[in-house]
């Protein structure tokens, strides 16, 4: 099963990638959490101990991998042996750490970011576990098609107008790329006018809301990662791996 978060920024895709890595670890399942977005958070989320240098900030490893030579590059770099060289393990869970290069003007289609990109098909298509990607935020991976492998994409929103908004352009650009089972969650619904709106707004593709939680909040803001927290998100994270066993079946 392979699974990706997009979102605007701030949505909390990045917490709920956690928790349903953490949903799908407590079951026995072995998981492969990829952090792909420029400002990842996580390891910290998943209190992994060790500090982790994103691989988009290994210039130097990116342009040897690209054999860059002034404007010309390899399109086929060596990526298969830096899982195991810079993966890190917890418990069952092993995490990559690619973030994303950004440049002024939005797209990149440097040799540094072509190495990303192939590690990251190499890594959603070889590996043998539960996979959950925490894509970078708003519309522009999806220029790239780097979301073509997945089983479902999640859109994670939130009944206000900005994310909104970035929600319709990633459902936009989905449906262009021919992309199957994308589907809308709904994160900090209040109430259930607000479940009402989002459900009005995306019809069909609308899986499940989320509510707030304030220990979540304050765990937050007192800089503690989701390893141990059980609470009310986690509870309702579980509804949505159940959810999406069901939507791709069991996978191990």
């Amino acid at each position: 099963m392979k699974i990706a978060f997009c979102g605007k920024g701030g949505v909390g895709k990045s917490s709920i990638s956690a928790l349903l890595s953490l949903a799908f670890l407590e079951e026995g399942y072995r998981v492969l959490a990829i952090d792909a977005d420029p400002s990842p958070h996580l390891a910290r989320l998943l209190e992994i101990p060790q500090e982790i240098v994103p691989l988009a900030e290994m210039t130097e490893l990116l342009a040897e991998r690209a054999q860059k030579s002034g404007p010309y590059y390899t399109l086929n770099p060596k990526i298969d042996d830096l899982p195991e060289k810079f993966a890190v393990t917890k418990n069952g869970l092993r995490l990559m750490v690619l973030g994303a290069i950004r440049t002024a003007g939005g797209g990149c289609a440097c040799p540094e970011q072509t190495v990303l990109k192939r590690l990251l098909t190499y890594l959603i298509l070889s590996s043998r576990e539960i996979v959950i990607v925490d894509m970078e935020a708003g519309v522009e991976h999806f220029g790239r098609a780097t979301v073509a492998p997945m089983d479902v994409i999640l859109v994670i929103t939130q009944p206000l107008r900005g994310s909104l908004e970035t929600t319709k352009q990633i459902l936009k650009m989905a449906e262009e790329l021919n992309l199957k089972k994308v589907f809308v969650v709904g994160n900090r619904v209040k109430d259930p006018s607000q479940e009402e709106f989002l459900r009005k707004e995306f019809g069909g593709l609308y899986l499940l809301s989320l509510s707030p939680d304030d220990e979540l909040e304050s765990r937050e803001f007192e800089g503690k990662g989701l390893w141990d927290y059980r609470g009310k998100l986690f509870t309702q994270v579980k509804e949505l791996k159940r959810r999406l066993q069901e939507l791709i079946g069991e996978t191990s």
